[in-house]
Formats: structure tokens, sequence, C-alpha cells
């Protein structure tokens, strides 16, 4: 049985481990820290950590200064407010200068639930991508996102790593986390299926069932939005029929753009994308939305099958 988890939960205490070892380590939060779980480092680092109420954009500008002076920092904010709100903040004072800023934002896309459109961030994989310098990283699972902290923490620059409000389900044998490396889940040349985030166990899930039919799907992680794994995705253009890029994020964008890029460039092939089309957002639970949205296992395998139909 998978164990369910929050990455925020594990982010938090991952903070705390980082501080431990590390003095140059300070953390911002924008009055949402108990979300966030930066609350755990606050407690334990109170003179390392520091609040902004309701001001992102002064967070993101102080984030650079204390960058700018040798602080490896830590900020966090709902994905909304980080992308959204203080994007000028984030191209202008710490991209351009590629100071060691780690942006992670939670509460990321329509899971968020209940909170609505205004608080479900489904274009901010999209507006960090744009911005040079920018590295970014959304885990698919809660011992993935420690991975993708420590490594952001221990690389120098800016990094948007996503994380999302629920419990995810934990994958087991995922393999080493390789920042820029994607990670082959399934084994198999009929369909490729590339994910991110609480995508990757709903395609787990689709590419069961899909072996039960006798299709043979390869389930890639791209954990790495930025730098893309370009060899991965070129391997499963090459070996398999066609390519299913599954993102709780607009299809506009984000992965699924990135895919469609790199295989229009190098070795056009079927690329169709299972994701938010081009709508907002709206209030309801988790699993309903992710049904209203067309953003579950069945749609994942529906499409697989329409892929090798059509």
């Amino acid at each position: 049985m998978a164990e369910f988890l929050y990455q925020r939960d594990i982010y938090g205490q991952t903070l705390v481990e980082l501080g431990k070892q590390r003095k140059d380590i300070v953390v911002l939060d924008a009055d949402l820290s108990s979300s966030t779980r930066t609350s755990l480092f606050a407690k334990e680092f109170p003179e390392r950590f520091f609040n902004f109420g309701i001001a992102e954009g002064n967070m993101m500008a102080a984030a650079a200064g204390l960058a700018a002076f040798g602080k490896t920092v830590f900020l966090s904010t709902f994905a909304m407010f980080a992308s959204g709100r203080a994007w000028d903040q984030v191209r202008n004072s710490i991209a351009y200068n590629n100071f060691n800023v780690k942006i992670v934002a939670t509460h990321a896309g329509i899971t968020v639930g209940p909170d609505g459109a205004s608080h479900q961030a489904l274009e901010d994989l999209a507006l960090m991508r744009v911005i040079p310098n920018m590295n970014i990283i959304v885990p698919c699972d809660a011992p993935q996102t420690a991975e993708a902290v420590i490594t952001a923490a221990n690389t120098k620059g800016p990094f948007y790593i996503r994380l999302g409000r629920t419990k995810v389900s934990t994958l087991e044998n995922k393999g080493k986390f390789e920042f820029g490396k994607a990670q082959a889940l399934t084994e198999g040349n009929d369909i490729a299926i590339i994910a991110c985030g609480i995508m990757v166990s709903e395609a787990l899930i689709a590419v069961n069932a899909l072996a039960k039919k006798g299709i043979k799907a390869r389930l890639i992680n791209m954990h790495t939005l930025k730098p893309i794994d370009t060899k991965a995705i070129l391997k499963a253009a090459k070996e398999t029929r066609g390519i299913i890029v599954c993102e709780e994020h607009s299809i506009i964008g984000g992965l699924a753009s990135s895919v469609a890029e790199v295989v229009a460039e190098n070795y056009p092939t079927k690329v169709a994308r299972v994701g938010i089309k081009d709508r907002f957002g709206q209030s309801g639970e988790p699993a309903e939305l992710l049904k209203e949205y067309n953003l579950t296992n069945l749609d994942i395998e529906k499409a697989a099958v329409q892929c090798l139909t059509n």
C-alpha cells in the first residue's frame, strides 16, 4: 500500500536539516508559514527566518539582497503569488542577477480545491519557464521533494520548486534523483507517457491498465522542467509511436509545450496533451476537479489509446 504524504511537510523538515548543516541558509515567507511549513524552520532558527506579510514583491526583492551578500535563500508562498504577483521581482531582481534564491511554491494546480480560481495556479510553470537562468523542478512525491530541495540548496542559481496542497502517493523504485535527468519508471515501446508532479502517480495507474489491453507504455517522470531532459524525450519519440504529456497545469507553456518544442525541432511525432485546456479553475474537492478537468488516470489511458488508433 502506497504511503500518502504532504510534500510541504517534507519540505519543512528538509529545511530544518539543511539549517542545522549550513549557517548561510535563511528562509523567508509571506504570512503563510503554517501552510507552507516554513514554520518548522522558524521555530528552530528564529534568527534566520523572516516573515514579510502579504508583500510578496518585497519578499523577492529582499531575497535578492540577502543572496547578493552570500546567503542561500529559500522563500515560500502559494504558487499563485510567487509566480504571478511577484513575477516582476523574480525576473528583474533574482533571475537577471542569477542570485542564489530558491522559490518553493506550495498550493499549486487545480487540487488546491475549495479555494477556487483565484488561488489555483495553472500558469506558473509557463511564467517561470520563460525567465532566463531559472531552474524548475516539479517533484512527483514527498521523498522526491526532499531530493529537490537538497539539490537546489547545493546548486548555484535561482530555482522554482512546485508543490501541491494535498497528500500525494509515494512512488516506489524511482531510482536515483538527478537534476535535469528524467526517470524511466516503466519500459515500453508502444506509447510514451511523460508526466510531472501528481500526474506521475495517475499515469502509473494508466500504464497498468494499458498493459492489460496489451499496450506497453513507457512512463517517464520529468521532474526537472528546466533544463529539460532532451535526450529522454527524443529517445521516447524515436522508440515509440507517440507521446502523451500529463501535467496539472495549463497545456500552454508548461511541460507539454516543452516536450512539443523538443520533438518539433528534432524528431516530429504525435504529441497528445493531458492538462488544463485553457480554462480557469473553480472551487471543488480535488478528486472532483481532476475529473472535471480530465486529469485522471482514465483520461490518460483514453489519450494513449486514441494516439495509437488515430
